[in-house]
């Protein structure tokens, strides 16, 4: 069986592929990640939202 692995997406990408990853990860709709992502943000005061992002971008390994 085959390890799986969180990897920040080329083929779903907006920005960094952060969200595309995620919902490659949990078998997802890369808009559905994105719109939860942005919900999240909104409810957080945007700023832990886009932090977690950016700190994502830089941590995730990007898909080989």
């Amino acid at each position: 069986m085959e390890k799986k692995r969180l990897y920040r997406s080329r083929s779903q990408t907006m920005l960094f592929g952060v969200c595309g990853g995620i919902a490659e990860y949990f078998q997802l709709d890369p808009t559905l990640v994105r719109l939860g992502w942005v919900v999240l943000s909104i409810f957080s005061a945007g700023f832990p939202g886009l932090l977690a992002y950016i700190i994502c971008a830089l941590i995730i390994p990007l898909e080989s």
